[in-house]
């Protein structure tokens, strides 16, 4: 059985079946191992981590711990609980005519992003001077319609995935401000440090950036030094903003203290770092890597409400899950009626309700007519997230043009 525990829980002679952390927040080969030593327990507590998995047939049981299950099971009732609160992101424009600008807009994000770090590898300073209006086009993009763009900004290439990934934080926290109700001038100086927020992993080199293998204590090391990196960037760059070097320096902090570069914990956390916080590890476990499978948004969003126990500030966390969604747009869901689609758009008054736009039955296993669906209008209801690998769909091809 899998069960969570506390990591003051683990002893030697019990099997990790998932460390419960992104990718980068642990220095192991895998999330799952057997634990031989107390050595082994100690450097996993030292990272950060305060819950994980175990598996009871592979190792020593925890008889009173929770089973994976009544986890899950917990998430999903506190989920639709958040969801019944509805949201308040006013519509200004139609998406189908927002969606040929967020295109057109978010291939522009990619190209001056990659240059921006191919000039600061050569030397260059930041040109803040380009970076500045593509912010202010991002912002005003969503808050014309955020459904346009933020699924864009989900769609990432694994080799280019530094900088596309930089273009959807940034995406993702001009959405997040909006639904906390932030002036607009506080989201455009936080966009720009979701858009700079890794500049500082320019100077680390590519062969430990994309290392599919275990890294050396010293390349992890070296992996988290880009914060620092990206903050004496910003320092040296003229016209940057106090909100925005808080969000490059701060994405890495926790709200217990188990971040990095500075430990902070708490209020010591400004708003806009804590908010980036969230915003990085959302898209981070939700994109597809060299070195592990992207979660559904879903599930990354659940993960997120796990993690709230301890890394960030529950009431943000479920700001968050507001202004996105429970089921973000660009998410593959299946239907009770055993059709899928993909989550098109937003309803207003319900999270648990967004439009879909079907075209595949999962019972028959073939297409079917593209149609759009208000669920909020029809009996059908979401069944279940699915994954575009595993169905062989594109997810570019379905989202709106």
């Amino acid at each position: 059985m899998i069960k969570q525990i506390r990591v003051d829980q683990l002893k030697p002679g019990m099997y990790v079946h998932d460390l419960n952390c992104g990718w980068l927040d642990h220095p192991f080969l895998s999330n799952a191992f057997y634990v031989r030593d107390l050595a082994t327990v100690d450097k996993i507590a030292e990272v950060g981590i305060r819950e994980l998995y175990i598996d009871t047939v592979k190792g020593a049981d925890v008889w009173a711990a929770r089973s994976q299950r009544e986890v899950n099971a917990d998430l999903d009732q506190r989920l639709q609980e958040i969801a019944r609160k509805p949201p308040e992101k006013p519509i200004a424009t139609e998406l189908t005519e927002e969606s040929v600008r967020a295109r057109r807009l978010h291939g522009e994000a990619n190209k001056i992003v990659r240059h921006m770090m191919d000039d600061i590898r050569m030397g260059q300073q930041i040109q803040i001077d380009r970076i500045e209006p593509l912010v202010e086009n991002m912002v005003d993009s969503i808050f014309r319609n955020q459904d346009a763009l933020l699924p864009l900004a989900r769609l990432k290439n694994h080799d280019d995935y530094t900088f596309e990934h930089s273009v959807s934080v940034c995406a993702l926290l001009v959405a997040f401000g909006r639904g906390m109700k932030l002036s607009k001038e506080v989201i455009k100086e936080m966009a720009l440090g979701g858009l700079l927020h890794d500049v500082g992993k320019a100077r680390i080199p590519d062969e430990i950036l994309n290392k599919p293998a275990k890294l050396t204590d010293d390349e992890y090391v070296r992996i988290q030094s880009h914060v620092a990196q990206g903050r004496l960037l910003l320092e040296q760059t003229p016209g940057i903003g106090e909100i925005a070097r808080q969000v490059t320096s701060q994405h890495h902090e926790r709200f217990d203290g188990s971040g990095y570069p500075d430990k902070l914990a708490g209020g010591g956390i400004s708003l806009y770092g804590q908010m980036a916080a969230i915003v990085d590890v959302y898209d981070a476990i939700s994109s597809e890597r060299v070195y592990h499978k992207g979660m559904s948004p879903t599930q990354a969003l659940k993960k997120l409400l796990e993690w709230s126990a301890h890394h960030f500030d529950p009431q943000l966390v479920q700001a968050f899950i507001r202004a996105i969604g429970i089921y973000p747009t660009g998410t593959l869901v299946q239907l009770d009626s055993k059709r899928m689609g993909v989550v098109v758009e937003q309803n207003e008054k319900s999270l648990l309700e967004p439009v879909v736009r079907i075209f595949y039955h999962a019972g028959q296993q073939h297409y079917i007519p593209p149609e759009i669906v208000d669920l909020a209008k029809v009996q059908d209801r979401i069944a279940s997230f699915e994954n575009y690998e595993k169905w062989k769909i594109d997810p570019y091809h379905w989202l709106p043009a």
